[in-house]
């Protein structure tokens, strides 16, 4: 059956806004999920669920349960960049689908936490306020790898973004509080403008080609 005529929906939010998504598949798009929004879209017998982003703190997030719930009912459930990638890498072995360098790092172990892929964002547009530590960390060792900033400074700059609560984790505030001299924090935001990359955005976006393909 062709992906088009298939009900997909998609809950995303400040990794990906739906027009963007949209230029990519043809869905069903709902904001950043929640616990029972899983057993809500089931009565709907969708084809294909996909999960980016959810919420953490500010309301309960979407359960175990229920996304199990959906794979016994035979629905494609795929989670990539953020919630998503968390849950993927939980759900694996009971047949949820997991994409993308978020998930990979949750899978190995590398990451552990939802402070590492958490964000606050405005719950009118959704639109990311606060960066999140995966991000962070991916970009700092891409400019490490580039000799952009050492070895010493990426550690510091990435022991400083950790120990800012999330809500409040930019790089402004963590080049501030790094306390990292002042032409290294230049070097670095002039890299960091000229070469921007959001992983959240970037794994995504993976999630709807890899359903797009299918």
């Amino acid at each position: 059956m062709p992906v088009s005529s298939l009900k997909i929906i998609v809950f995303t939010g400040p990794s990906l806004n739906s027009k963007e998504g949209m230029k990519i598949l043809k869905a069903d798009y709902r904001p950043p999920i929640k616990r029972g929004d899983v057993l809500e879209a089931l009565k709907e017998s969708p084809d294909i669920i996909a999960i980016i982003d959810g919420v953490f703190h500010q309301q309960p997030a979407v359960s175990h349960r229920e996304i199990i719930e959906a794979l016994n009912a035979g629905i494609m459930v795929v989670g990539g960049s953020s919630m998503g990638a968390l849950r993927a890498s939980e759900l694996n072995d009971l047949g949820m689908i997991g994409i993308g360098y978020v998930y990979s790092q949750y899978k190995s172990g590398k990451i552990e936490s939802d402070d590492d892929v958490a964000v606050v964002f405005s719950p009118e547009n959704w639109e990311q306020l606060s960066d999140s530590l995966v991000s962070i960390d991916y970009n700092l060792k891409i400019a490490c790898k580039k000799k952009i900033i050492s070895k010493k400074h990426r550690d510091k700059i990435l022991n400083t973004a950790k120990s800012i609560y999330y809500p409040h984790r930019t790089y402004k505030k963590i080049f501030k509080e790094s306390k990292i001299e002042s032409d290294v924090i230049r070097e670095l935001s002039n890299f960091l403008d000229s070469h921007p990359c959001d992983i959240k955005q970037k794994d995504a976006l993976e999630v709807l080609k890899y359903i797009k393909s299918l």
